[in-house]
């Protein structure tokens, strides 16, 4: 049987989402995720990229959202090159800001999201090999931002090594272009878990010099271009045992929006998803 392909966005907590999404009295953080949590069934969490949470916070997210609801948290910059070589006491702080949530059971995958910095190497393998033993059972997903480890030349090679090493390759919907930090697209498995990010394909922006995230991000995606992974994530539901879409291209609504459209498609073509859909109206009653 098919895996249900999963839509959510990489936050509920964007400036952006802040303004343009949520109505008028959603305006609490314990609001905000419960709001949320009615109409996706997966979050990507990106803020303990710039910051660890308080474990009291954690601890919140999970009590805040409903059964059978999946987090997955990206991981602090000291843990993928952003700083400098990441060490085991990287890894130990992130994961105790984040034990309550793990704990819970909600906590599925820990995005390992590389610095452009980071090229393929022997070097850098090894470094990728110990992350499993760092974050089991915790799931590793891996995303690339330098593109010589996914050249056609080192395709091959590199998703062999993140399979036997326990590693899920993250596959991108990018701006089309040739910049060494894009990696091109590619809808590969390498794990039980399967993870597709949508990071819009504003190629005008994604290396402007001093812009914001929502700059970089600032892509409304069409039913047109999301048709393009209708396939392709059939595919990969065929293959894997859990299959994520997550949205990033977090300008404004944007985000909602795009995965509003890809789950219209999905049902269209038969495809299972969850997620990306507006609760039934609360009944009112005289009692």
């Amino acid at each position: 049987m098919a895996a249900t392909v999963r839509i959510g966005t990489c936050s509920w907590a964007d400036e952006g989402l802040l303004k343009a999404w949520y109505p008028r009295g959603v305006s609490t953080a314990e609001k905000r995720l419960r709001y949320y949590g009615e109409r996706f069934d997966v979050v990507e969490v990106d803020s303990p990229y710039y910051a660890l949470p308080d474990p009291a916070v954690t601890e919140r997210w999970a009590r805040r959202t409903p059964d059978g609801f999946t987090f997955h948290v990206k991981a602090s910059a000291a843990m993928t090159w952003h700083e400098a070589e990441p060490t085991d006491e990287d890894f130990r702080l992130f994961r105790a800001a984040l034990e309550p949530l793990e704990l819970s059971g909600k906590l599925r995958g820990v995005l390992l999201q590389y610095h452009p910095r980071f090229k393929k190497s022997d070097e850098a393998k090894a470094e990728l090999a110990r992350a499993r033993g760092r974050l089991e059972p915790l799931v590793p997903l891996v995303e690339f931002r330098h593109r010589s480890w996914t050249e056609e030349n080192e395709r091959a090679d590199t998703l062999a090594f993140l399979e036997a090493n326990g590693l899920a390759f993250v596959s991108l919907d990018s701006p089309r272009t040739r910049a060494s930090n894009v990696s091109p697209t590619i809808a590969a498995s390498t794990h039980s878990v399967s993870y597709v990010r949508f990071h819009g394909r504003n190629a005008q922006t994604w290396n402007i010099r001093g812009g914001i995230a929502a700059d970089r991000f600032d892509w409304l995606y069409t039913p047109e271009e999301l048709a393009e992974w209708v396939e392709p994530l059939a595919r990969l539901a065929d293959e894997s045992g859990e299959v994520y879409a997550m949205f990033n291209n977090n300008r404004d609504d944007f985000a909602p929006r795009s995965a509003q459209i890809l789950r219209g498609l999905l049902d269209e073509a038969g495809v299972p998803a969850s997620g990306a859909v507006e609760p039934p109206p609360t009944e009112l009653t005289l009692f």
